[in-house]
């Protein structure tokens, strides 16, 4: 095997494709980059759950395949000078990168020994552009679940309906859903989940630019084609939560705050909250104005945020992180805030109308300490 290629470019694809290795596996091949040389050059990493692989333009002289560490290729192609990379293998696994002045020499793994990815029928798939994508993602991903107690929720509900796609994710304290209207679908209305580690993947290898990203679903696994990258990641099985349920319609207040201002707020009286000095933001919707006030071991924090409307007096506690994750992926500079009771679910939308965009989050019990 032999091949040439700008260093950049052969940079860029092993940082993407590195992103699906294992850190640690007793199969040491799952730890490396499967370089596949033919007709073009494709660099491929493979976890058992996530694949990544990325095609791109080389000189080609010889074809062949190698495994290399991720690692060790990575931090090559790092501190390698800028220019053409050459690199060679042959039939005893021995690999050969050069660049410039500076060479490498070092023992592969058989390509052999690397296992093969699933393949998903692509005649189920749907079609977005990657920056509306990676918003979605955006808007949505800070609410999945890092808990394994519950493994569905650890991923992102993907649900198609008509021409509109949603993505849901719930961790039992918040839920965060995000549409949009699709231009491209071939699929009837169905829903999946994907894994959150997968979709932060996703997130990054999308551009700002109008790309078309293609989904394509298949039986356990699904695709995502983002130029010349592909992510292959498995469906997460299990009943996720109806969200249509569980987010209240109607609403006893409603007050409509700017979203700066109450980050700002939020910001500044959740600085004695620690995890060794955990405290709720209590919230006192008055007319006009809402008092947040904390208190911990540290002492004692008070500010206040101008709002429209009033909450009669309404006392009600929240998790400052996730008031900040809300706010922070809200994208809107006006925004609503819908209450209830001082037990019932808090949800924020955009204050324009807009549907887009559907935060709620549970409430904190609040005690005379607090």
């Amino acid at each position: 095997m032999k091949f040439s290629c700008e260093k950049h470019l052969l940079q860029a694809a092993s940082t993407v494709a590195a992103r699906a290795t294992a850190g640690k596996s007793p199969i040491s091949a799952l730890e490396g980059l499967l370089i596949e040389v033919g007709a073009e050059l494709k660099i491929t990493g493979y976890d058992l759950k996530k694949g990544i692989y990325t095609k791109l333009a080389a000189d080609i002289e010889e074809p062949g395949a190698i495994v290399v560490g991720a690692r060790l290729f990575g931090e090559m192609m790092r501190r390698m000078p800028d220019g053409i990379v050459t690199v060679t293998a042959d039939s005893s696994l021995n690999v050969s990168v050069k660049c410039g002045k500076s060479e490498f020499h070092f023992m592969g793994i058989s390509a052999d020994d690397y296992p093969e990815m699933p393949q998903v029928d692509e005649l189920n798939a749907i079609a977005l552009p990657g920056k509306i994508l990676k918003s979605m993602i955006n808007q949505t991903i800070f609410a999945v679940s890092d808990n394994d107690v519950r493994p569905i929720y650890t991923g992102t509900l993907f649900e198609i309906n008509g021409d509109e796609l949603t993505l849901v994710s719930v961790d039992g304290y918040r839920l965060a859903k995000r549409s949009e209207k699709l231009d491209s679908a071939k699929m009837e209305n169905c829903s999946f989940v994907v894994p959150g580690t997968a979709l932060s993947d996703i997130e990054r290898i999308c551009g700002d630019n109008d790309d078309e990203v293609k989904i394509s679903v298949g039986a356990k696994h699904i695709a995502f084609f983002i130029g010349e990258t592909v992510v292959i990641s498995r469906r997460l099985d299990g009943e996720f939560l109806n969200y249509r349920r569980s987010i209240p319609e109607n609403f006893r207040y409603t007050v409509q705050i700017d979203r700066a201002e109450l980050m700002a707020v939020i910001d500044r009286v959740s600085l004695i909250v620690s995890e060794k000095n955990s405290s709720p933001v209590r919230m006192i919707f008055r007319d006009g104005a809402i008092d947040c006030l904390c208190v911990t071991p540290i002492g004692k924090a008070e500010d206040i945020c101008t709002c429209e409307g009033s909450g009669d007096g309404l006392e009600i506690g929240f998790n400052d992180r996730y008031l900040t994750d809300a706010l922070k992926a809200a994208g809107k500079d006006k925004l609503l805030v819908c209450l209830n009771t001082a037990s019932s679910p808090c949800v924020l939308k955009a204050a324009d109308g807009s549907e887009a965009f559907t935060y709620m989050i549970l409430p904190i019990r609040l005690r005379a300490a607090d």
